[in-house]
């Protein structure tokens, strides 16, 4: 047996046991070398590794917007189903669309009817809410009719009474009252009117208690003619109202006014 020499490491030997007649009973042993993947000083990435595998499926990439996660099957997924929100016209696919875009328009349209009839209500009510909220309070609405009792005035006085607001003259006339204020003459009157013309009962005249000069509030059974007297000015109205003397240039207006029984009925 031969030993290997120690001078060097860097001599080698091979070992080999012989017989005595110097025929070789083994073959030489071999000392293999270590695979080594690539040269030393290689540095090893990724896509090095993968020019090291065999070729065939299994091959590693690499990149930012690569996936290094590999699905084998895809058959575990449902593909959702749409047909409930579709409408029936157009789940068949050998129907052209074309034959049923006349009732799919029907739909559309009555649809869109819809809310615009949707719409214009709400904006009715909207306008109507709003117009209504510039109208008049419940209290002044309270005073816009007035309800008098025809027996309360007696014969001959003028009682008052309020409504909206102003005062409201309404005269029991007498006879003699009535015969006198027809008989005027139209032509000699300031405000040219007729006693017929101003009294729906000759017996009753309703006028507003407001003279037609400033404002003010006349006296009633006063005056030169016995009817209205403004003592803040001086202004004289007949038993028909109408302005007989001084500055007022207009007979005593008469409201809105009807009769019911014994009852009339202002405003």
């Amino acid at each position: 047996m031969l030993k290997s020499s120690k001078l060097s490491c860097y001599v080698r030997s091979a070992n080999q046991v012989v017989s005595n007649n110097l025929k070789q009973t083994t073959p030489n042993a071999v000392i293999p070398k270590k695979a080594v993947i690539g040269s030393p000083h290689e540095i090893y990435t990724s896509y090095t590794l993968s020019r090291q595998l065999p070729l065939g499926k299994f091959v590693t990439v690499s990149g930012p917007a690569v996936s290094t996660q590999v699905r084998f099957a895809h058959t575990d997924i449902k593909v959702p189903d749409f047909s409930v929100y579709r409408r029936t016209e157009v789940i068949d696919p050998n129907v052209k669309t074309s034959t049923s875009l006349d009732e799919r328009q029907n739909m559309t349209y009555l649809i869109a009817g819809g809310g615009i009839i949707g719409g214009l209500y709400c904006a009715k009510s909207v306008v109507t809410k709003f117009v209504a909220s510039m109208s008049a309070s419940a209290d002044v609405l309270a005073l816009a009719k007035i309800e008098v009792k025809l027996s309360e005035v007696p014969e001959g006085k003028s009682v008052t009474f309020k409504w909206r607001g102003k005062p409201l003259f309404i005269r029991h006339r007498t006879a003699e009252e009535i015969e006198s204020e027809r008989a005027v003459p139209v032509t000699s009157l300031r405000d040219p009117q007729h006693d017929h013309e101003r009294v729906k009962r000759p017996e009753f005249l309703i006028v507003l208690g407001v003279c037609t000069h400033l404002g003010c509030v006349p006296i009633s059974n006063a005056g030169d003619f016995g009817g209205y007297y403004c003592p803040c000015h001086g202004s004289h109205y007949d038993a028909s109202g109408r302005i007989r003397k001084g500055p007022a240039p207009l007979n005593l207006e008469i409201p809105d006014y009807e009769f019911v029984d014994d009852l009339v009925i202002v405003g």
